[in-house]
């Protein structure tokens, strides 16, 4: 199940997507995720659900990918889907033993909210499949640089972000091999309980902050070795420039979202 986690990780390409100017994704996914959230109705998800593939085809992502990132986050979907279906009511009754009762708009409500979360989760996702963190620190930096009038350490916070995301992928590899050492002494993870399994987990917690913390320290070496102090006097070898792909991207942008508008004042 570790392995499934693909967040973070970023899969090398020279397609259109991969191209993009870093800001302009970053503007892009804020307004996939306005859009989606206007979304209202079987055409404007019909329509969010057509962006979301056609940019995955764009990518090249193969589909296994996106599948294998998304079986994680299915338990958190299955409860969110539960909870529509028992708690939303509703006029037309579809089923109705004792206090359990289904209606039509909790059905309804249960598969947009699903869908509006799988569409999410996968929109987002391919931000970092297409972007380096590099360049993904470069643009949120580049788009933050007003908030330095009023002394906020930008880059800082850049390279923060940046830098939690590259370490998520090692941050699961290295749990993977300490539950893999454990099992090898004998411990069971899969076996009993919820809450057995919970105290199965807690033994890993010790050896993982260890390993995270020794790795915070590698890497704090090799930036002072390096003699890097922060955002000052910094130069890039590779200054972000937008192209006319950008700005026909951003056009198709704001064209999803007027359409998503206007559906869901026309509904």
């Amino acid at each position: 199940m570790l392995k499934d986690i693909t967040l973070g990780q970023f899969f090398p390409g020279n397609t259109v997507v991969h191209r993009l100017d870093p800001r302009m994704k970053l503007v892009l996914t804020l307004i996939y995720i306005t859009a989606l959230f206007l979304a209202q109705g079987l055409f404007g998800y019909a329509l969010m659900l057509g962006v979301l593939i056609t940019c995955l085809a764009l990518s090249r992502i193969s589909p296994k990918t996106v599948l294998r990132g998304l079986r994680p986050v299915l338990f958190i979907i299955l409860v969110t889907v539960i909870l529509n279906v028992f708690f939303i009511t509703g006029e037309t009754i579809l089923f109705e033993y004792r206090f359990i009762v289904i209606t039509q708009e909790g059905l309804l409500t249960a598969a947009f909210m699903a869908s509006r979360l799988l569409m999410l989760i996968v929109g987002t996702f391919l931000l970092t499949y297409t972007t380096s963190p590099i360049a993904l620190t470069d643009g949120l930096e580049q788009m933050l640089s007003p908030l330095k009038k009023i002394r906020l350490p930008i880059h800082e916070l850049a390279m923060m972000m940046s830098i939690a995301l590259r370490f998520i992928p090692t941050l699961i590899e290295e749990t993977d091999k300490i539950m893999s050492a454990q099992k090898a002494r004998g411990a069971d993870f899969d076996s009993g309980g919820l809450i057995k399994r919970a105290k199965a987990i807690l033994p890993l917690i010790i050896p993982l902050f260890i390993s995270a913390f020794r790795r915070a320290d590698e890497l704090a070496t090799a930036m002072e070795s390096r003699c890097y102090h922060g955002g000052e006097g910094r130069t890039r070898m590779k200054v972000l420039k937008s192209a006319p792909r950008d700005y026909m991207a951003l056009l198709f942008g704001a064209v999803v979202i007027a359409t998503v508008v206007l559906l869901r004042a026309a509904g």
